[in-house]
């Protein structure tokens, strides 16, 4: 196999970080590392059993398609996989937060990612066959309170990656999506789950999710929730969504913690 040229955004840490190691050990892979923090960068790839590079970049920022693009074009020529990994937790009550809150959150999980695959999609049309990874989380199916805005900028990248799915299968590029849900990180602790022994049980491993991201952008499938039971409470919300709705409005699910994925 030859070369494979693998972008991860939010590589500085957490599930970009695991999704950059386990992909780094792909035959022929080359990673880009995308985030906003140089000095983890710079480390991650000088540990990585594969050849990397990295661009510092706020992916909000207007420039940072630009860049990013101008830095894989000079460095690698061509782009095999785009993991759109990058985001941001938003929490809060609407009532409270409102708007803003809102704009925020689709401001970097929804929109960045949008403008960062538009500009590198002729890169991946060229080195087709090839892949897009949109990280979305078990949220985009099943919002819980204190969470609306994280939610529903992940439903919107879900759903976007469906429609980009069909259009671009003729092109040669897969479009695939990765739904985790409660999964310990440096930016997503998940403490409240954590401490509890009757809880435990619903977490992931950043690992789970880095191969879960690994399935869908080298192995063709369409959708990885992260754990899998994950997939049947989404199930769930679809043919019950009355119950789901009484189980979430009895409390206690707004306090789990939610932050950054950068």
């Amino acid at each position: 196999m030859g070369e494979r040229v693998i972008l991860v955004t939010g590589a500085s840490s957490g599930l970009g970080a695991a999704a950059a190691r386990r992909l780094a050990q792909e035959p022929g892979a080359r990673l880009v590392l995308v985030a906003r923090r140089a000095e983890r960068l710079e480390a991650l790839a000088a540990a990585l059993p594969a050849p990397a590079t990295w661009v510092a970049a706020d992916l909000t920022a207007a420039d940072a398609p630009e860049r990013v693009r101008a830095h894989v074009e000079e460095h690698h020529g061509g782009l095999h996989v785009l993991v759109n990994n990058a985001g941001r937790g938003a929490r809060g009550r609407f009532g409270e937060t409102g708007y803003a809150n809102v704009r925020s959150a689709m401001e970097l999980n929804f929109d960045a990612q949008l403008r960062l695959t538009e500009a590198l999609l002729p890169l991946l049309r060229r080195s087709a066959p090839s892949a897009i990874v949109n990280v979305a989380s078990s949220a985009a199916r099943v919002a819980r309170p204190g969470t609306s805005a994280y939610s529903a900028s992940k439903a919107a990248l879900a759903s976007w990656s469906d429609g980009l799915a069909a259009e671009e299968a003729r092109h040669g590029v897969h479009v695939g999506t990765v739904l985790p849900g409660f999964i310990p990180t440096e930016g997503f602790p998940q403490r409240e789950l954590v401490e509890r022994r009757r809880t435990r049980w619903l977490l992931g491993t950043p690992e789970q999710a880095a191969e879960a991201i690994a399935d869908v952008a080298l192995g063709g499938r369409a959708e990885r929730y992260v754990p899998r039971f994950y997939g049947a409470l989404a199930a769930l919300r679809t043919v019950a969504p009355p119950l789901v709705r009484r189980v979430l409005a009895g409390g206690g699910a707004d306090r789990l913690a939610t932050t950054t994925r950068e």
